[in-house]
């Protein structure tokens, strides 16, 4: 039996309570990386960064929803806020 990893959304949810995001119960992928992105520091971007980084180039397959906030709320937000600061 061949075993996949897949990052769906709780995996998410975890990933970015480990970092020190508060989440609310029942989140989506997208209202996570809402409430991610809010009032970044240098702190929390460079975290945000870092775990993107780790999930995009990781060997698990990120389910559709989750790769879609990724895409729609985490990078643009971390893109501003690098421009903001250069």
């Amino acid at each position: 039996m061949m075993h996949v990893d897949l990052i769906d959304q709780d995996d998410l949810l975890g990933h970015l309570k480990a970092l020190g995001f508060e989440m609310p119960v029942g989140a989506s992928a997208e209202q996570a990386c809402e409430y991610a992105v809010r009032g970044l520091s240098e702190a929390r971007a460079k975290a945000l960064r870092k775990m993107v980084e780790q999930l995009l180039t990781g060997s698990a397959t990120i389910l559709p929803a989750v790769r879609q906030a990724i895409d729609k709320q985490l990078l643009p937000a971390l893109a501003q806020y690098q421009q903001s600061r250069a």
